[in-house]
């Protein structure tokens, strides 16, 4: 199993930047690949971006594209979401997830989207606001 917690969300202003991070822990934490998600009140689950456990390799929506970077720090088994140029469009929850192996992040295509179904473990999530 794995466990996911998420921290670093809050209130920013348009334009202004925000991390997130998430800690994963587990015996078998490091052969999963790490996506967020966010889900706004009334909208769909959005896949956001993710990192392969394998070469690193990394995916965006289109809607974060240039805006949003992940990363991971072994040593410390936490993987970032920085976010910068936030727009009044990103506020949501935002959830980390753990899938098995390289096919939750483009392990098919890396032009197939992010899917939540090919994830197996979930955070709680955090509260990413941006209002003036």
């Amino acid at each position: 199993q794995v466990q996911l917690v998420e921290s670093g969300g809050g209130l920013v202003q348009p334009g202004e930047r925000l991390r997130v991070s998430c800690v994963a822990s587990g015996p078998t934490s490091g052969y999963y690949s790490i996506g967020w998600f966010r889900q706004a009140p009334g909208k769909d689950r959005e896949g956001v971006s993710c990192i392969s456990r394998g070469d690193g390799s990394t995916l965006y929506a289109d809607s974060v594209k240039g805006r949003f970077t992940i990363s991971r720090d072994n040593t410390k088994n936490t993987v970032y979401l920085q976010m910068n140029s936030l727009k009044t469009e990103d506020p949501a929850v935002y959830y980390c997830a753990a899938g098995w192996g390289t096919i939750p992040c483009g392990g098919r295509s890396k032009s197939a989207p992010i899917r939540d179904d090919d994830y197996d473990y979930w955070g709680r999530g955090t509260q990413v606001t941006v209002s003036s």
